[in-house]
C-alpha cells in the first residue's frame, strides 16, 4: 500500500496569537499553551492532514461531514469539543487516524457527547477511529498500522495520544482490504498517559474495541451491538480495563463479549499481555452463544466483579501458558453466573486435550454488580452510549 499524502483541512483560518477553544473541558485546557493555528472551514468537506505544530479546533455547532482520511501527524492536535457531531460518507476511506506524536482532544460530557457515525447509518459504512502510540508492544520494536501503514509501538510507556471522554463511535468496520475490516475504536501501542474514558463502540461490522500493546488504561467502555467481538486485546497490552458492559445483538450474532490473547505466533513473547479486567457486565444475544470470555495464546489476565448472560460458556482458557497462569490460582473472583450459562469455565491444553480445573481458579458471588447494575443497563452509560 502506497504512502498517500493529504491537504491540510480545508481552508485554515489563521488566528491571532490566543488560543481559541470551543470547549472548556480540562483536558481541552491543558493544550491551551500551543499555539493554535486556526479552525477547521468548510465542515461538507472534512479530511486532510493536521501537521507538526497546528492545532485544529472543530465548531460544536456544525456537523463534519468526513469525506476521507484524517491523518494527525507527530506534533499535531485535534481538538474535537462536547457536541461535536462527525458524519462519515459511506466509505472506508473516511477514517480517524492519530499517529505516533500526534494527539486528539476528543472531549464530550454525558449531555453533549463527541459523535462519529455515517451517513449510511448502516453498520460497515465508514472506517472508525485508530490511535497509534509509544508504548511497548511484543511483535517487535515497533509495528506498522494495517489502516494507515502507520507506525507504532516503541519504548515510552506512558507516552500519550490525548484524551477521549465520552465518544460514541457508530456503525464503524468497513472492508479496508479483503476480508480485513476495521474495528470501531483501535489502540495500537497506546501509552498510560492517554485518557480512555466513557466510550460507547455502537453496531461495528467488526470488534468494537481493540488493543494492540501498549500499557494504556481504559475504563467506563460500553459495546454495543457488534458484529465480531466487543473487547480484544493482544500483542502485549499491560493495563486495566476498569467497568464494561458489553451486549451482544439481540439476534444473537457475533462472537465473544472479551477476547484476549498474548502472541499468535509466539504465546511466549514480551512484554506479556497481563491486563486487569474489573467491574464487567457481558450479555449475549440470546441463550446458546459461545464463550463470554476467550483467553488464548499466552495471555495472562486478572478478573475481579464480572456478570455474565445469556452465554454456553463464561470463561473458556485455551493453551498451556493461559491455562498454567489461570488454574487454581484465584485469579477469577467475584463471577456471577446466570443460570442460562451452560459451562461456567473450560480448559484445554496446547494440543487440545481437555484439563481439569484446580479448586481456586474462580470464586462466584452472587450479588455481583459487574458493570454496575448486574444485568441492567449501567447508570454511567444511559443517554450519550444509546443506552436507555
Amino acid at each position: 500500500m502506497k504512502k498517500k499524502h493529504f491537504p491540510i483541512l480545508a481552508a485554515l483560518l489563521i488566528s491571532g496569537s490566543a488560543p481559541v477553544f470551543n470547549s472548556c473541558n480540562k483536558d481541552d485546557e491543558e493544550i491551551a499553551t500551543t499555539p493554535v493555528v486556526g479552525i477547521a472551514q468548510d465542515p461538507n468537506n472534512f479530511k486532510g492532514e493536521v501537521t507538526s505544530g497546528q492545532v485544529v479546533t472543530l465548531d460544536p455547532t456544525r456537523v463534519y461531514v468526513l469525506n476521507g482520511p484524517v491523518r494527525v501527524k507527530d506534533g499535531g492536535k485535534l481538538v474535537i469539543p462536547a457536541g461535536t457531531r462527525i458524519v462519515a460518507t459511506a466509505t472506508a476511506s473516511s477514517y480517524v487516524l492519530v499517529e505516533q506524536g500526534g494527539q486528539i482532544y476528543a472531549n464530550g460530557t454525558p449531555a453533549s457527547p463527541v459523535s462519529f457515525t455515517s451517513s449510511a447509518a448502516t453498520p460497515g459504512t465508514w472506517g472508525g477511529v485508530i490511535l497509534c502510540g509509544k508504548a511497548p508492544i511484543n511483535t517487535g520494536t515497533t509495528g506498522t498500522s494495517e489502516v494507515g501503514t502507520a507506525t507504532y509501538g516503541g519504548t515510552s510507556a506512558t507516552d500519550t495520544s490525548g484524551s477521549l471522554t465520552y465518544v460514541r463511535i457508530e456503525n464503524a468496520g468497513a472492508d479496508f482490504s479483503t476480508n480485513v475490516k476495521f474495528n470501531g475504536l483501535s489502540l495500537f501501542g497506546v501509552g498510560s498517559g492517554t485518557k480512555v474514558e466513557n466510550i460507547a463502540l455502537v453496531n461495528s461490522a467488526e470488534d468494537g474495541i481493540q488493543l494492540y500493546g501498549g500499557t494504556v488504561n481504559v475504563s467506563n467502555i460500553a459495546a454495543l451491538g457488534n458484529a465480531d467481538d466487543s473487547f480484544v486485546w493482544t500483542d502485549g497490552w499491560i493495563g486495566t480495563a476498569s467497568t464494561v458492559f458489553t451486549q451482544r445483538r439481540t439476534n444473537g450474532t457475533g462472537n465473544t463479549g472479551i477476547k484476549g490473547m498474548n502472541n499468535a505466533s509466539n504465546p511466549a513473547a514480551t512484554p506479556i499481555s497481563s491486563p486487569t479486567i474489573k467491574n464487567i457486565t457481558l450479555l449475549g444475544g440470546t441463550t446458546g452463544e459461545s464463550n463470554a470470555i476467550s483467553l488464548s495464546s499466552g495471555t495472562y489476565a486478572n478478573f475481579d466483579n464480572v456478570v455474565v448472560s445469556n452465554w454456553a460458556k463464561g470463561f473458556n482458557l485455551a493453551g498451556d501458558a493461559t491455562v498454567t497462569y489461570l488454574n487454581g490460582q484465584s485469579k477469577i473472583t467475584n463471577v456471577f453466573f446466570d443460570t442460562n450459562v451452560t459451562s461456567k469455565i473450560t480448559a484445554t491444553s496446547t494440543a487440545g486435550a481437555t484439563v481439569t480445573l484446580l479448586s481456586n481458579t474462580y470464586t462466584e458471588k452472587s450479588d455481583a454488580t459487574g458493570a454496575g447494575n448486574k444485568m441492567a443497563n449501567p447508570a454511567w452509560a444511559i443517554g450519550w452510549s444509546g443506552l436507555q
